[in-house]
Formats: structure tokens, C-alpha cells, sequence
């Protein structure tokens, strides 16, 4: 009975904690990779910037104040996200 309980314990701590953490990654991965140039991005230090170059690791934005290089993990999906539902 005890392991049954911990079995079950531990396919709940899977469900709840585990899958939505890859689900999350897998979608930030497919986002980050699907960016294209002239795509309006916002930065997870809240920068607004349009896409004008993109390499394999970093990506060009053009911003009001000019162009910044910046790493693509710090583009952030949710702010993304929010920033174009807005202009829908």
C-alpha cells in the first residue's frame, strides 16, 4: 500500500510540476527559432525592438534609440505575446 501511494505521489509531482515545465520550454524553443526579420519582439528587460538581423545565437533589433545585438534567450515569449495582442 505504502508504494502505491509514493508510485502515485510521484505521477502526480510528474503531471503537475514536470510536464508544464517542458511543455513551456518546447514552445519558448519553437518561438525562438521561428523568428524572422522584421518582427516586433520585446526583450525580458522590457525592450521594444523590431528584428533586422538574425545569426544563430543572437539576433539584431532596431529599437528607437538604434540597434542593439542581443543573446536569443533574452527574448521573452510572454511579453512577446501580450505586445501583439495589443496591436490585433
Amino acid at each position: 500500500m505504502l508504494y502505491l501511494q509514493l508510485g502515485l505521489m510521484g505521477v502526480i509531482i510528474y503531471l503537475f510540476m514536470f510536464r508544464p515545465a517542458q511543455r513551456k520550454a518546447k514552445a519558448e524553443k519553437e518561438f525562438k527559432e521561428s523568428l524572422k526579420v522584421g518582427d516586433k519582439i520585446v526583450t525580458v528587460g522590457g525592450i521594444h525592438g523590431k528584428v533586422t538581423e538574425i545569426a544563430e545565437a543572437t539576433v539584431v533589433i532596431e529599437t528607437m534609440s538604434g540597434k542593439l545585438k542581443l543573446d536569443r534567450s533574452s527574448i521573452s515569449i510572454e511579453k512577446t505575446a501580450v505586445l501583439n495582442a495589443k496591436k490585433a
